[in-house]
């Protein structure tokens, strides 16, 4: 397993400042945030991506993430697989392995909406193919379909495709209706991404992304999924994932410092058990 830090944990930081700066606290993984990096692209060019990559010698193993793509229609479904395909042709050109895809299923719930939703679903995954990136599905616990692990691989099944698994994000498993039992549906062909946080003293039914605190610190029970992915022998990336406004407050390269420390903690103290 491979630690990361997603740019969204600074979200007021500039692309740039968030690569010096997470480099200098010594990551070396980073989750583009798609939004950050386009704004990046209005004014500078892809070889100057490139260049600020390699001049801090870090990776950009995935990014995050695209919406709209599984039950639109009509002239917003246009709009959101013109994005999308504009966003498989950056992560391909910068050598982004995974691009996490929302699943934004929304009311009201029909055959027909799933039905949509799966072929839609393959559908990302051919048109990710051809620019050699995988779709990481994401279970959404406010969706009205797809909100638990259990459903989310049964869609990525049911695709029937290579270049299509799971982005498992803590938030989403312990406060949707996910169980622990659920960890079962991951396997080391399914699992593309992990992205891990915490909170404190919030029930589910109230926890928001403002509650996200970095893994470890709250009072959730990580250890039985490092346990899980160690058992699947994942070898993919863990994110530490945090949408505070608070910590937004720090600057990336504390941030970036602690969160990195944090997730080492984590992921020595299961080492050592």
């Amino acid at each position: 397993m491979l630690s990361a830090l997603s740019q969204v944990c600074s979200l007021n930081s500039p692309f740039q400042k968030d690569i010096e700066d997470y480099a200098a606290g010594g990551c070396v993984a980073i989750e583009v945030w798609l939004t950050k990096l386009e704004s990046y692209l209005q004014a500078r060019s892809m070889d100057d991506v490139r260049a600020l990559v390699d001049r801090h010698q870090v990776s950009f193993p995935v990014a995050s993430f695209q919406g709209g793509l599984l039950t639109s229609q009509g002239e917003e479904r246009r709009a959101h697989w013109e994005h999308f395909e504009r966003r498989l042709k950056l992560c391909g050109q910068l050598g982004i392995g995974t691009l996490v895809v929302a699943c934004d299923i929304a009311t009201p719930l029909s055959q027909e909406v799933l039905d949509r939703a799966s072929a839609s679903l393959a559908q990302a995954a051919s048109l990710s193919a051809e620019h050699d990136v995988r779709v990481a599905l994401e279970f959404q616990r406010q969706a009205a379909f797809g909100n638990n692990l259990q459903s989310a691989a049964m869609m990525v099944a049911q695709a029937e495709h290579s270049h299509v698994g799971i982005c498992f994000d803590a938030f989403h498993f312990f406060n949707g209706p996910s169980k622990f039992a659920d960890l079962g549906y991951l396997n080391g062909d399914n699992l593309f991404h992990v992205q891990l946080c915490d909170t404190a003293g919030v029930p589910r039914e109230l926890a928001t992304d403002s509650d996200r605190i970095l893994p470890g610190d709250g009072d959730w029970a990580l250890e039985p999924i490092i346990d899980h992915l160690r058992s699947i022998d994942y070898r993919g990336h863990i994110s530490v994932e945090v949408l505070n406004p608070q910590l937004w407050q720090v600057p990336a390269l504390q941030f970036g410092e602690i969160a990195t420390s944090a997730l080492g903690l984590l992921l020595q103290l299961e080492d050592a058990n």
